[in-house]
């Protein structure tokens, strides 16, 4: 399968990059087919040396099937080479780690609290629901109720 995709270039925390067409299975630095653009991701995004793309092989490579990755359909989509991809999901890519750690903790404690009525409600209504099946339902939830409590007299005599 052939891919647009950037090739790494440059030196050691100084990366330039190139925009070619390569087949899928190659390596990323490896053997490609053309270069057909590059790109700099250390310059500001108003300079035009940022990016420089030939449009007409990128659109021929394109019509031939080629496939870009994220980021190449991103750079493409911005110079209106290609329709511009939907946004990644990540809503909360913007809030802070510490911020988004502690919402997350309390989404985790939450949901508990809530799940254990929700979840008491539809043993209640399950029998009520399924006459005939109620016979079988209390032979299956009597041994259950009898565990614990002969746990809780050998708790006691400790």
């Amino acid at each position: 399968m052939l891919k647009l995709r950037l090739s790494r270039g440059g030196t050691k925390k100084r990366p330039v990059y190139k925009v070619v067409v390569a087949d899928s299975r190659f390596a990323r630095d490896g053997r490609f087919i053309e270069k057909v653009g590059f790109f700099n991701p250390l310059l500001p995004k108003e300079k035009k040396e940022r990016v420089g793309l030939e449009a007409e092989r990128i659109k021929y490579w394109l019509g031939q099937g080629a496939q870009p990755t994220t980021r190449v359909a991103r750079i493409l989509g911005e110079n209106e080479l290609m329709p511009m991809p939907a946004n990644g999901n990540n809503p909360n890519k913007a809030v802070p780690k510490k911020e988004r750690n502690k919402k997350e903790e309390d989404n985790k404690e939450a949901p508990k609290a809530e799940a254990a009525p929700a979840a008491e409600a539809p043993k209640e209504e399950a029998p009520k629901a399924e006459a005939p099946k109620a016979e079988a339902a209390p032979a299956a939830e009597a041994p259950k109720a009898e565990a614990p409590k002969e746990v809780v007299p050998a708790e006691e005599k400790k």
